[in-house]
């Protein structure tokens, strides 16, 4: 395999599916079966899972709620997602611990870095829930911060478009596909990967980020077994 261990970046859209709202137990299940083929390879699995299918934060100010407040709202969606993800791995036969920023013992461990990276050799998935337990970071950051202190190979960011564009594809036919890029030259196009404090931490740590379809049937085991696919953003 082309990685040994991974961070899987997952958006909280991602888990509604077709739906408009909530979680899409037939696209939970899919993910499930897709993370099993990869962890039956030997790879050891992280995950950050976003809440945006529950609440965000920013939209909860853009209404007037306080922003503090609002994304704590948006750190307890994604434990939501995380306990979701965590029942449908178990139910396939994956080992799985869920680990929180913020403390909610009944349901979660506590993130600890030791820990968390005794999980993964011992073969168990690790999601990582409640972003990274500080408002105004949202989960890129969060994934990128549990990718390096994890010592990840690679950040794979699941999202319904098979890579990165010159433009929105879903908006503009004439966009084109990168096969691979630079930090630099994302910066300099100003193309949209991750929020920009997420981003930087990445350069900063020469951590390579692959956008990848995730919806897509076997793509994530392709991208673990070194084939070309979506874009990849290196050094």
């Amino acid at each position: 395999m082309h990685y040994k261990r991974i961070l899987l970046k997952l958006s909280g859209e991602a888990l509604m599916g077709e739906k408009q709202y909530g979680i899409d137990s037939n696209r939970l299940n899919e993910y499930a079966e897709e993370i099993k083929e990869v962890v039956e390879k030997g790879i050891e699995v992280a995950i950050v899972i976003g809440g945006g299918n529950i609440f965000r934060g920013l939209a909860g100010a853009a209404t007037g709620m306080d922003r503090v407040q609002g994304d704590h709202m948006g750190m307890l969606a994604t434990v939501i997602n995380g306990l979701a993800l965590q029942s449908a791995l178990e139910m396939c036969g994956v080992q799985t611990r869920l680990q929180s920023a913020i403390k909610i013992n009944e349901v979660a461990e506590p993130f600890i870095r030791r820990r968390a990276m005794r999980h993964l050799e011992k073969g168990r998935v690790v999601i990582f829930g409640g972003g990274t337990g500080n408002p105004y970071f949202t989960t890129d950051s969060a994934a990128v911060l549990r990718a390096i202190e994890i010592e990840a190979d690679v950040i794979l960011k699941g999202t319904r478009v098979d890579g990165i564009y010159t433009s929105d594809p879903e908006k503009d036919k004439n966009a084109t596909k990168f096969d691979t890029i630079s930090f630099n030259d994302v910066l300099k196009k100003g193309l949209k990967v991750m929020d920009t404090t997420a981003f930087t931490l990445s350069q900063e740590n020469e951590l390579p980020i692959v956008v990848f379809d995730m919806n897509k049937k076997g793509n994530l085991l392709k991208i673990v077994d070194g084939q070309s696919i979506g874009t990849t953003v290196n050094i």
